[in-house]
C-alpha cells in the first residue's frame, strides 16, 4: 500500500516539474502571428506524409530515384517525383544532375536536411517512449 506521503512527494513533484515547463516556456516570449504561422507551416511541413522517411532515405545513403523507391516502401513513383522536387524546393534536399548517357540524377541531403532530421530525432524519441496505439485504445 502507498502512503499519503509518497503520494503528496509524487504530487509535489508532477507540479514541480510542470512549473519548471511553464517556466521554459513562458521564457520563449511571445510568439506574434506572423511567427505563429511561420511555426504552423514549418511542422505541416516535416510532418507531411513521406517528406520524413525520404530524407531519412537520402542521410541512410539513398541517392538516385530507385533507391528512394525501394527505401521508402508503400510510395508511387509519381508522389515521389512529386515530394523529391517539394523538399528540393524547400532547400533539404539538393539535386544533382551528371551529364552522362543516359543523364544521372542524384538527391542528397542538404545542411537543412540534416538539421531537419536532428531536429525530428527528439520526436522520434517521444514517440518511442509513448505506449503503441493498440495499448491507448485498449487502455
Amino acid at each position: 500500500m502507498v502512503s499519503n506521503s509518497e503520494t503528496d512527494d509524487a504530487d509535489d513533484a508532477a507540479v514541480a516539474l510542470l512549473d519548471d515547463r511553464r517556466t521554459r516556456l513562458h521564457e520563449l516570449g511571445h510568439i506574434d502571428e506572423a511567427q505563429c504561422r511561420r511555426f504552423q507551416s514549418t511542422v505541416e511541413f516535416a510532418g507531411r506524409k513521406w517528406n520524413a522517411a525520404i530524407l531519412l532515405a537520402g542521410v541512410r545513403g539513398a541517392r538516385r530515384f530507385s533507391e528512394y523507391r525501394s527505401t521508402v516502401t508503400g510510395i508511387s513513383d509519381r508522389l515521389l517525383a512529386a515530394r523529391l522536387k517539394e523538399l528540393e524546393d524547400e532547400g533539404v534536399l539538393e539535386r544533382h544532375v551528371r551529364a552522362t548517357t543516359p543523364v544521372t540524377i542524384t538527391y542528397t541531403p542538404s545542411t537543412a536536411g540534416l538539421q531537419l532530421i536532428e531536429l525530428l530525432q527528439p520526436l522520434v524519441e517521444w514517440g518511442r517512449a509513448r505506449p503503441a496505439e493498440t495499448e491507448r485504445s485498449a487502455g
